[in-house]
Formats: C-alpha cells, sequence, structure tokens
C-alpha cells in the first residue's frame, strides 16, 4: 500500500489549495479515506472523511464550509479542496485508509480505524 501526497504549498489568507492523495496496492473504491493534519506543536487532527461508495462525507467543524472532499475511484485519488483558508490551517497534512473494507463511521472514532497514511503535504497560509 503506498499512499502520497502532494499539492501544498505556501499561500496567502483567503486563498486556495487542492490538495491530492494518490493511492495504490489496495483496491481504492473500498474503502473509506480521510484527511488528518498535524500542526506544529499540537496533535493530530482529523479533518475529513468520505465513503468509499456514495461519495458522503464529514468534516470538523474547523473546516466545514470552507474544504470539501472527492475521490476518483477511477484514478484512485482523494482530493481536498481548501477555499478561504486561514493562518490557523498551517499543518501538514496527510491522507489516510480505514482498515476495514467498506465501512464508514463519519465522523472519526478512533485513530485505530486507519492502517496506512501518507507521508504528508505541508500546506503553509501566511502573508
Amino acid at each position: 500500500v503506498q499512499l502520497v501526497e502532494s499539492g501544498g504549498g505556501l499561500v496567502q489568507p483567503g486563498g486556495s489549495l487542492r490538495l491530492s492523495c494518490a493511492a495504490s496496492g489496495f483496491t481504492f473504491a473500498l474503502y473509506a479515506m480521510s484527511w488528518v493534519r498535524q500542526a506544529p506543536g499540537k496533535d493530530r487532527e482529523w479533518v475529513s472523511t468520505i465513503n468509499p461508495r456514495s461519495g458522503s462525507s464529514h468534516y470538523a467543524d474547523s473546516v466545514k464550509g470552507r474544504f470539501t472532499v472527492s475521490r476518483d475511484n477511477a484514478k484512485n485519488t482523494l482530493y481536498l479542496q481548501m477555499d478561504s483558508l486561514k493562518p490557523e490551517d498551517t499543518a501538514i497534512y496527510y491522507c489516510a485508509k480505514y482498515e476495514r473494507e467498506d465501512y464508514y463511521t463519519g465522523y472519526l472514532s478512533s485513530w485505530t480505524e486507519y492502517d496506512y497514511w501518507g507521508q504528508g503535504t505541508q500546506v503553509t497560509v501566511s502573508s
């Protein structure tokens, strides 16, 4: 299994970025996927999860209305569209794969739900 994030960078407050997570080594369409972030000196924070089949999704309150998660099962790719970015969105963003096939809890229930993580991509929001 391999998860490779890309698309991070430096953006001004109010700007946008689109992150991608290229997945390989498993049947992507059968697994829920999440975005998680970790800011310097802080605990990791769950951001969003998307259902493997229906495309339904859930978001942390801190990003709801600004971030949109999506997936292209034909391309084995997960996305995170981030709009109206704030300095407090600065973090390393990781994609993570649910361990259980065809299983979706919506909001984060436990970090043990995940069995693989990407290496992360840095997002910095600053003027």
